[in-house]
Formats: C-alpha cells, sequence, structure tokens
C-alpha cells in the first residue's frame, strides 16, 4: 500500500510502500521538542532507496545528544519539517508521521529520549522505552531492513 504525505503548502511531496516501512517511535529528545514545537517526534524509519521525494527539503544540521550528526529537512517555504537523518547513517530517512496524508495506520514500535520528556507530555509506557538513544546492538534489525 503506498502512503503519502507532503508539507504544509504542498511545495514538498512524498510517498513510500507501506511495506517498506522499518519502524516507528516517539522520540522525546531536546532537539526533536525544539523542531517541532511539541513534547516528541513522532518518526518513521524508512530506506533512503524508498522513498520518491518531489521538491527539495532545505536541511538544517545540529549535534545530536549522542554525538551524531542530525540533519532536518524542511520546506523552505512554509517552514514545515518533513524528515530528517542521522548523517553517520543517511540511508536511513526519519520522515515526520505528521505530514503523512493519512497517519491512522501507524504503530509506534518504541520511545526514545524518555529522560528528556515533561510531565505534561509522558511517554506511552504500553510500548519498550529507551532512556536515551538506543545502542546500535537494539536497533541492530533497523540496519539489516535499510539495505
Amino acid at each position: 500500500m503506498i502512503e503519502s504525505g507532503k508539507c504544509q503548502c504542498g511545495d514538498i511531496s512524498y510517498s513510500f510502500d507501506r511495506d517498506n516501512l522499518i519502524s516507528a517511535h516517539h522520540c522525546y529528545c531536546s532537539d526533536c521538542q525544539r523542531s517541532t514545537g511539541s513534547g516528541k517526534a513522532t518518526i518513521l524509519f524508512v530506506a533512503k532507496k524508498h522513498i520518491e521525494m518531489q521538491g527539495t527539503p532545505k536541511f538544517y544540521e545540529v549535534k545530536g545528544s549522542s554525538g551524531s550528526h542530525v540533519r532536518r529537512g524542511f520546506c523552505e517555504n512554509c517552514g514545515s519539517g518533513v524528515l530528517s537523518y542521522a548523517k553517520e547513517i543517511p540511508h536511513i530517512q526519519y520522515i515526520k508521521a505528521g505530514t503523512l496524508n493519512d497517519s491512522s495506520w501507524i504503530k509506534v514500535d518504541s520511545n526514545f529520549f524518555t529522560d528528556s520528556a515533561h510531565d505534561w507530555n509522558k511517554p506511552d509506557e504500553s510500548i519498550k522505552s529507551f532512556k536515551g538513544n538506543p545502542s546500535i546492538i537494539s536497533n541492530i534489525k533497523t540496519l539489516f531492513k535499510s539495505f
């Protein structure tokens, strides 16, 4: 099933086959909070090779709290954050779930950086949670599914 999404103004749009979704997560790190203007970012891990992108996001790079370099892609016209990725593993893209045309099908697998969550936006305790960024060993499935 093909899923699609776009920025607020429509200058950037994308699509991918739902079968190529690696996983979905809530990230509560302070960078995600700042970039979304909310308590967390809900992100979908999809291999870059499976995403059809129309338009060109502008990227802003920050050094994440775990030391990786996170590149956040947004629409230069409307400012909507569309996707991000770690510069160290650019073949895995993190699509912002809120940009999907229909996000009703998403099942979130885990919470990242729960130590940064606030009382007003507590993590879902019914799913696996990580106090920080999951280790590479915890996410070996993610890496294998991305190739």
